[in-house]
């Protein structure tokens, strides 16, 4: 599993024009996943974003986690993560899972973040308002 984790202010998804999930303060996590990860790669994942300390504290320095921070989190699967442009410009994504794979593992790290979702195979419009900017890549 890959993550792109973003410190941001605001988030939002829509789907269709419509707002599906919107957040203040927090994390933005984009979640691939890949063939083969389990169940236990989930749990460790999710486990880390949570203890993940990007948020200042009152020295201004990155000692919070999410939780210490009061922010929430915003989770979209986005199995373009696993996108191999080392053969051409076309990415392959032979290495992402298949969504009946992928699904239940994305709901799986969703549900231990108590996130906001995206809608997992939509078209979605994502917006967000990074802030620092902090931007970090967690993997499993």
């Amino acid at each position: 599993m890959r993550a792109i984790v973003q410190r941001v202010s605001q988030a939002a998804v829509h789907v269709d024009g419509e707002a599906i999930a919107e957040i203040g303060p927090g994390l933005l996590v984009l979640l691939g996943v890949r063939r083969g990860d389990t169940p236990e790669q989930a749990d460790r994942l999710a486990a880390k974003l949570l203890a993940l300390r990007i948020f200042e504290d009152g020295d201004g320095k990155m000692n919070l986690n999410v939780a210490q921070a009061g922010g929430q989190v915003l989770c979209v699967s986005q199995f373009t993560l696993y996108g191999d442009t080392r053969k051409g410009n076309r990415p392959s994504f032979s290495e992402a899972a298949p969504p009946d794979e992928a699904e239940p593992l994305y709901q799986r790290v969703r549900k231990r973040l108590e996130a906001e979702k995206g809608e997992f195979g939509a078209h979605m419009r994502v917006s967000l308002v990074n802030d620092g900017p902090v931007t970090v890549i967690v993997e499993s």
